[in-house]
């Protein structure tokens, strides 16, 4: 056949491989076809190879057979007319691929066999083979799995298949070079040719990467960036760095160079995962599936497929559901499971509740029982209207309770009684017998004046008590309180955040001696924080006085000379937001002198870097601070009370003086006003039989606890203050025989002083 004859049958075979737009590939068939083609006088038409997978055997290394890497035919080692340099193979070449490039070792090079084009057919230049992709311009579906890459080779591996590019990755003046179309093929990412701009274009979701043949320079969503070397085209295969690829899409690898290959890492599955918003799942009940996917090639989800799946079930058991999505490359994700239990479907709970008695005096006490049941024998929560403890109208009441279960099902029962028109008992004197301890009733508050005064004496504890309460409401980060105290201290600190910023509140403590000292934390009542100032106050001196009953929270901090170290470290566990308060009562004790600094700072700032910068903050003007000594009053009452009403005043400055003590930062004098941080345990060792003890204010609404005979006692119950004069809460009721009562005492922070313990004889119960 002559020359001629056969250029034209290439051409043709050519022609028709160009037809099948991409899905002609640099295959396993012998390479004397390939070539041709390669060689053919094709000037419009755009040839496009892809690689495809063959079976291992059929997959030959350069090192035993040239002929499946390079062509039989291949051009001279000179600068071709399209701009593609042809360069050696070595058996040492190893590709840097860190950004680092070495050259590749000189020793070893075996030159490849060349054999010249005929010089009867003229070859003009073609397009790299990446130039025109499939129809729609994207790249072929394919495996999730990581992809192996051979130096020196044209291999390549994922999932278990072998591929072949259309050149080997090779090493041209110390870069390695991949060509380009094998690997977004492999990697799942879409590829196509810029007739106008002559640039090959890698597309990754919203990615886009663009190449000109030799030009270092490339670009990365509209940014120009420089690779290590130029692109080119190696027998009409487009050659890019390897890490001008992995770089700008963030594709991390590993490099193997006793098996010479590269493995990079790639995950081109879409993901996909599905939560249960209910938290139980009855049977019956509607499931509400939740579904999230993602493409970590920014893919779009096509298509989703169900396991297992019930809009509802309709049996108690145990379920596996699985859910998979797909990526318009045609990719599932591996399936997301999740095993669900569903239970019995969950009956409401129901509401009942009984009365001693069907019919009442006025005055007279009822007795309700709540009855309510529930099949799990949990119900949260139970809500009363109108159980008054007695009524002091005649006619029919209607008594309703709801009671909830811990699944949301409610039940409302009401029940009727009636009120006759006699009177057992007077609203004062049913309130005196029968209100429950810790709550509270009404009474005629003008009456306490005219009561007789216990005449009381106290002895004192040495004890310091640090009040750091001013400026309560803090605008700035500083220093709220400074001092030194040694022995038994006492911490009360309350203050309100008006920053604007988070904060957080710390004490720290140094060591200036030149001995080792010990601090020992004895006790910890810390509240908040919260944005209701009589809530922490209350909640502090609650914490505070179960922790003097049960012995917890005692710790103890070493301090080397010159050491400073955070201690009532439960302050600055949380920070505080714009408004919130936080309130704290802590017993202490050192056995050497200590430097305490109470400070304010940012959240995020280190106490110890800021508190030598720190400014110290002055006094608002209206509220306390100080250093006050003898904070624990010890009074002791052993003459009757109960046998008449009478009263005992705390925080009068009169019955009970402030204490005295200084402004350390402020260099004054100071007056503890309403004694706030002090300690009083009373002990009345003749109380009358028959005596109920009450808690009344006199400064304003108060919201606290006292510790009375051992027990905590709200002043008064829940969320509820003793909102004035005009209003008592019941502490205790002494029986049919004297007792000796003993009551531990503090005021809470946020509420108002003096208050008075009002000692009142029971009238006779009918």
């Amino acid at each position: 056949m002559n020359l001629k004859k056969k250029l034209s049958i290439f051409t043709a075979l050519a022609v028709l491989q160009a037809f099948a737009v991409g899905s002609v590939s640099a295959q396993s068939a012998p390479q004397g076809d390939t070539a041709s083609v390669n060689t053919a006088n094709v000037e419009s038409v755009e040839v496009l190879q892809q690689e495809q997978p063959i079976a291992e055997r059929e997959v030959k290394t350069e090192s035993n057979n040239k002929s499946i890497n390079t062509p039989p035919t291949e051009a001279k080692d000179t600068q071709t007319s399209t701009g593609t340099e042809a360069i050696p193979k070595t058996e040492s070449e190893k590709p840097a691929l860190d950004g680092g490039e070495t050259p590749a070792n000189e020793t070893g090079t075996k030159p490849v066999v060349q054999e010249e084009t005929p010089e009867k057919v003229e070859t003009p230049a073609t397009p790299a083979q990446i130039e025109q992709p499939s129809v729609d311009g994207t790249s072929p579906a394919v495996a999730g799995g990581n992809l192996t890459l051979y130096m020196n080779s044209n291999k390549m591996e994922q999932d278990g298949k072998t591929y072949l590019a259309g050149q080997p990755m090779a090493v041209k003046n110390g870069v390695s070079y991949v060509a380009i179309r094998a690997l977004v093929d492999r990697v799942g990412y879409g590829v196509k040719y810029d007739n106008k701009t002559k640039e090959t274009i890698i597309i990754s979701g919203d990615d886009e990467l663009r190449f000109k043949t030799n030009s270092k320079d490339y670009t990365v969503n509209g940014e120009t960036r420089t690779m290590k070397g130029p692109a080119y085209q190696q027998k009409n295969t487009f050659m890019v760095p390897l890490t001008s690829i992995t770089q700008a899409l963030n594709i991390t690898y590993k490099v193997n160079q006793s098996a010479k290959t590269v493995v990079l890492n790639l995950n081109t599955k879409p993901v996909a995962s599905f939560t249960i918003s209910q938290k139980e799942i009855f049977a019956g009940d509607q499931v509400d599936y939740v579904t999230s996917s993602s493409s970590p090639n920014g893919m779009d989800i096509v298509d989703e497929r169900w396991t297992g799946r019930q809009d509802s079930f309709d049996q108690a058991g145990t379920y596996t559901i699985s859910y998979q999505v797909q990526d318009s490359n045609g990719q599932w994700s591996d399936p997301y499971s999740t095993t669900i239990e569903v239970l019995a479907p969950n009956l409401p709970p129901v509401a009942m509740f009984a009365t001693d008695k069907e019919q009442y005096k006025m005055g007279e006490k009822i007795t309700y029982t709540d009855q309510s049941t529930d099949d799990e024998d949990n119900i949260d929560k139970a809500v009363w209207e109108n159980n008054s403890l007695a009524f002091f109208e005649p006619g029919p009441k209607t008594v309703t309770l709801t009671v909830t279960d811990n699944h949301g099902a409610t039940d409302t029962y009401s029940k009727v009684i009636t009120i006759t028109n006699e009177t057992l008992y007077s609203f004062s004197d049913f309130n005196l017998l029968f209100t429950p301890v810790g709550q509270k009733f009404t009474f005629n508050g003008g009456e306490v004046t005219s009561m007789e005064k216990v005449s009381y004496t106290y002895t004192d504890e040495p004890s310091l008590l640090i009040r750091s309460n001013s400026p309560e409401t803090v605008n700035t980060e500083g220093i709220v309180y400074k001092e030194s105290s040694s022995g038994q201290t006492r911490f009360m600190i309350h203050h309100v955040n008006n920053t604007g910023k988070r904060v957080k509140m710390y004490v720290i403590a140094t060591n200036n001696n030149p001995n080792p000292a010990v601090f020992e934390q004895q006790n910890m009542g810390f509240a908040g924080p919260t944005p209701y100032a009589t809530v922490a106050g209350k909640l502090s001196i609650d914490k505070w006085f179960k922790s003097i009953q049960t012995g917890a929270d005692q710790k103890k901090e070493y301090l080397q000379p010159g050491e400073s170290k955070l201690i009532l470290t439960e302050l600055n566990k949380t920070p505080m937001k714009e408004g919130q308060v936080i309130s704290l009562y802590s017993d202490a004790y050192s056995d050497y002198s200590l430097d305490y600094n109470v400070i304010l700072v940012e959240e995020n700032k280190d106490p110890f870097e800021a508190l030598p910068l720190l400014p110290v903050l002055d006094r608002d003007g209206v509220h306390n601070r100080g250093t006050y000594p003898n904070a624990t009053r010890i009074i002791k009452y052993d003459e009757h009370v109960g046998i008449k009403p009478a009263r005992l005043p705390l925080g009068d400055n009169s019955s009970d003086p402030n204490l005295v003590g200084t402004d350390p930062m402020a260099y004054t004098d100071a007056s503890n006003a309403g004694n706030f941080g002090v300690l009083y345990k009373i002990t009345l060792t003749n109380v009358a039989p028959r005596t109920l003890i009450s808690f009344n204010p006199r400064g304003g609404k108060y919201s606290g606890v006292a510790l009375v005979n051992n027990q905590v006692v709200s002043i008064a119950e829940g969320n509820v203050a003793v909102s004035n004069s005009s209003e008592q809460s019941v502490l205790y009721r002494t029986g049919a025989y004297g007792e000796s009562v003993t009551i531990l005492f503090s005021a809470a922070p946020g509420s108002n002083l003096p208050v008075n313990l009002l000692f009142t004889p029971l009238p006779s119960e009918k």
